[in-house]
């Protein structure tokens, strides 16, 4: 938990770095290296804060070199199970999003129901016309049951 004093130290720094820009979170870590060490969880919290996307930008790493994902830019893919997943990355999200890369920890296997193409019925559509009488009928019955409870 952040003491009062430290929040306050952490708005005065962050204060001062209005306009300024850094390319990486170490660069910007280093920018706010005057504050002493601040727990993980208010680090975090003060680099989303203030870190701002720039899709043409260099591939942000973690401490161990490892890309950190963009939430922003996060999409997921649903692959047919008797595919091979580097394989359609490859052939279908890597040509259109050259530094996207494969988050096995979210890599989930299942089957997807789609339950509309399956059971769904179709009826017919009503004309417009209908709809639009309904809507003038109901219009003028809500009108008179509010002119009751208004008057």
């Amino acid at each position: 938990m952040v003491k009062y004093a430290e929040r306050e130290s952490l708005l005065a720094a962050a204060k001062s770095l209005i306009g300024t820009r850094s390319s990486t979170r170490a660069d910007f870590a280093m920018k706010l290296n005057g504050l002493g060490k601040l727990p993980a969880a208010v680090e975090k919290a003060v680099w989303e804060a203030f870190s701002v996307s720039d899709p043409d930008g260099e591939v942000q790493t973690d401490r161990k070199g490892r890309p950190l994902p963009d939430a922003d830019l996060r999409d997921n893919e649903n692959v047919p199970l008797d595919e091979d997943i580097r394989e359609y990355f490859k052939r279908e999200v890597f040509p259109d999003v050259p530094h996207a890369w494969i988050d096995e920890g979210k890599t989930r296997i299942g089957y997807e129901i789609p339950f509309t193409r399956h059971f769904h019925v179709y009826g017919r559509v009503r004309p417009i016309h209908e709809i639009d009488d309904e809507i003038k009928r109901l219009s003028i019955a809500i009108s008179a049951i509010l002119s009751e409870v208004v008057a």
